[in-house]
């Protein structure tokens, strides 16, 4: 569980190397953000208030450890400085991190940064090329713009809720943090869409990423088939309309199987496999969404007679997508994530490795979430002997 690099890489920068970034975000969608950059180099330096983040108390902690799993994971990679933003002296430190900052990450609700004195304005005048991501529920502007903004709430409002669940069922939420993770690589590739226009031009500029957009984007082709069509897809449980079969399947020894049609040509080798090749009410992708509930039960039966290992066999056999529903323990034994080294260790603490790779310039797990309070000092110094610019 190591990273997958040449014996040199743990010397290099990575290719964000140089590029620097305060980041004044809380929980998981804004620190993900600055995660996903200081994993590929960037010097992220996290400034929490005095009561630290609440990220650090999240979710699971292990045995003699005073920060969760959470924290450890989201903020990997960073550096950890302790500011009281009500002081003056804090006030100054951070206008010191700030003045040679490329990108200021923050999550607070639209007016809370200017109302502690560091709004665009004032940012961009002290520094023109600074990229601002501003993260929240709902955006800057709108009507909804000051309601509290978590990922429920944007699953609900994004009709990705509404598409979870069983027929006749309720809506369900996604039982992990979606959309964080979402807005998270949306925010960081933003802030590198403007960060480029930057180093263009000397320009910087506010970037404006929510949770309710993340997530709408998600929803494919369905904001256009209400429009144009007023369709409203109902709860499918693992169904997708326009893909059938497609779901998961129980086999005969009680393992579960996920079973992928997208393609015409996939569909076409799961129908030979089960006896269905020549009945025309599946022979196009239509017929196959109009009779949904007649070939699902052919499908289902089929696997249903069958142990995992035959239903895995067969449908590989004829290059038809298929897949064990893995747990965390199937994870940890799977070869493919051995192979590519998915999983990683950093200070003692598992975890997901970087998550795309770069053939040149791969990005790294340096260290897991750092312990409260941890750089303070140390970028205190650095700050005190930057030049000062004048306000």
């Amino acid at each position: 569980m190591t990273d997958k690099s040449d014996p040199g890489q743990a010397e290099r920068p990575g290719p964000l190397g140089g590029i620097r970034v305060v980041e004044l975000a809380t929980v998981v969608a804004g620190p993900g953000a600055g995660r996903y950059l200081a994993d590929y180099g960037a010097e992220v330096v996290k400034v929490e208030g005095p009561g630290g983040d609440p990220t650090r108390r999240m979710g699971w902690t292990g045995p003699d450890e005073v920060d969760s799993y959470f924290w450890k994971l989201v903020n990997r990679n960073k550096q950890v400085v302790s500011l009281d933003l009500k002081s003056q002296e804090g006030r100054d430190v951070l206008w010191a991190l700030l003045a040679d900052a490329d990108i200021l990450v923050e999550n607070m609700r639209p007016g809370k940064l200017e109302a502690l004195g560091f709004g665009p304005d004032e940012l961009l005048r002290r520094n023109p090329r600074i990229v601002i991501l501003r993260v929240t529920g709902f955006g800057q502007d709108g009507p909804y713009a000051m309601h509290p903004g978590f990922a429920t709430i944007a699953e609900a409002m994004s009709g990705f809720s509404n598409l979870l669940g069983e027929v006749g069922g309720p809506p369900l939420l996604p039982p992990v943090a979606l959309t964080d993770e979402v807005t998270a690589l949306v925010g960081a590739f933003a802030a590198m869409v403007a960060l480029r226009h930057a180093e263009r031009t000397g320009e910087g500029q506010v970037v404006d990423v929510n949770l309710l957009t993340s997530m709408f984007q998600i929803m494919g082709p369905l904001p256009s088939a209400y429009a144009h069509m007023g369709y409203l897809q109902p709860r499918l449980g693992s169904g997708i309309p326009y893909t059938v079969p497609r779901g998961t399947y129980r086999c005969a020894d009680g393992v579960w199987v996920a079973i992928s049609s997208s393609a015409d040509t996939i569909a076409k080798r799961v129908l030979e496999l089960v006896g269905l090749g020549d009945d025309q009410r599946f022979a196009t992708f239509q017929g196959r969404s109009k009779n949904r509930e007649a070939l699902e039960v052919y499908v289902s039966e089929w696997v249903a007679a069958r142990p995992s290992a035959e239903v895995l066999r067969e449908f590989r056999r004829v290059d038809a997508a298929i897949a064990k529903v893995l747990d965390m323990k199937d994870i940890f034994a799977d070869e493919h994530y051995r192979a590519r080294q998915m999983i990683v260790e950093a200070d003692g603490v598992v975890m997901q490795n970087v998550v795309a790779g770069l053939s040149k310039t791969p990005g790294r797990v340096r260290h897991a979430g750092r312990p409260f309070n941890a750089d303070t000092e140390a970028v205190r110094d650095r700050v005190a002997r930057t030049p000062k610019t004048k306000a």
